[in-house]
């Protein structure tokens, strides 16, 4: 299947994005150097094009009741305004896809969706949904902008009358935006330097595109890749669906406990119970280099005699650090911070230690 273009395509090449297929779409993965657009985000402001993310729009009087029977998370805590994460468990012990869910009012609310799990997120929900909800595949009308970094809310305060400083986290506002109206305005990112996302039609994007870059022009701001945007994620030790999640990833294992709410039924509630009583086998972990090694996924990670008790999920040079670092899983006994493990690189053992996410603070 041919990847699909986003709106801004076109665009992102004539400014020098180099383009490639991503999650079913052609993607800008770097407009300079990896290092150099990590480095602007971290200190200043950069802007990533994520139009290739999914939106879905579910209203009705049983919206919720969908909702909770389709994710592990607890979406009756939500008030209007606010986002929660969650996963979508599968009947397997592993995960369709994670998401956002945003409650825009009771009864109404919108799911962003991972890229490549679109159609696939789509069925899943619609297969489950006997209660009459309906639901509206927002995904090919709508373009989104992640505006990350220390200098974003300074930079996006110029185009809108909504006091973004006074937002919390993981909270979105819908008004003016860029001259334009019924902008949602979220808080929550992917990259620990802070920022917002921005949903519009895709008939304006390109007029706001520019419109933030003249904003940010005092701050330097630049266009983003995915090459920056996977190791600004690593850093933070946010999981990546397809890599440190899929759908045979055990989400209790990969450290998804926290928005897995027991106190309701859902999808695969009662297995995955049983297996958090029975104890995990294994843990997703954020590990070090010491010696010098860059670790990639799919790497073996062994224990000083070399047998294998793991493998590497996510692994990256660290901008940030100058060390490499990585996600991976390892047999439970070899998880507590400290334990010094070996991944193996061109046949040889390199040293490295399990240690605590976030590999770098949020805001550094």
């Amino acid at each position: 299947m041919d990847a699909k273009k986003i709106t801004l395509s076109d665009f992102h090449e004539s400014i020098g994005g180099k383009m490639v297929p991503f999650a079913g779409f052609y993607m800008p993965v770097r407009y300079s150097s990896d290092n150099e657009e990590h480095r602007c985000v971290r200190e200043g402001v950069g802007v990533f094009d994520v139009s290739h993310m999914g939106e879905f729009h579910l209203k009705g009087e049983k919206a919720l009741d969908l909702i909770q029977h389709v994710i592990s998370n607890d979406a009756s805590v939500l008030f209007d305004g606010k986002i929660q994460y969650a996963y979508l468990p599968n009947t397997e012990g592993g995960v369709v896809d994670d998401l956002l869910v945003y409650k825009i009012r009771d009864n109404e609310y919108m799911l962003v969706v991972n890229a490549g799990n679109i159609e696939k997120d789509w069925n899943w929900i619609n297969s489950h949904n006997t209660f009459g909800v309906e639901m509206t595949n927002l995904s090919d009308d709508t373009s989104l902008f992640a505006v990350q970094g220390p200098k974003a809310a300074a930079t996006l305060q110029k185009l809108t009358g909504i006091d973004l400083a006074s937002m919390d986290y993981y909270t979105f506002v819908t008004g003016e935006f860029a001259g334009h109206q019924n902008i949602t305005i979220s808080a929550t990112g992917y990259t620990g330097a802070g920022g917002f996302e921005i949903y519009l039609p895709n008939a304006i994007a390109e007029e706001v595109w520019k419109k933030i870059f003249e904003a940010g022009a005092e701050f330097d701001i630049k266009p983003i890749g995915l090459g920056a945007r996977d190791t600004l994620r690593l850093e933070m030790g946010y999981c990546l669906y397809g890599n440190d999640i899929t759908d045979i990833t055990s989400p209790l294992e990969a450290g998804l406990g926290w928005v897995t709410k027991f106190t309701k039924k859902f999808i695969n509630s009662e297995n995955l119970l049983a297996e958090k009583t029975a104890g995990l086998k294994r843990k997703l972990v954020g590990l070090e280099m010491i010696d010098r090694g860059i670790p990639r996924s799919h790497y073996e990670i062994c224990d000083a005699e070399g047998n294998v008790i793991g493998e590497i999920t996510s692994g990256t040079q660290s901008p940030t650090l100058g060390k490499g670092i990585a996600m991976g899983f390892v047999k439970t006994e070899f998880s507590k911070t400290g334990t010094e493990i070996f991944v193996k690189i061109r046949e040889k053992l390199l040293k490295a230690q399990v240690v605590k996410m976030p590999f770098v603070k949020p805001g550094v």
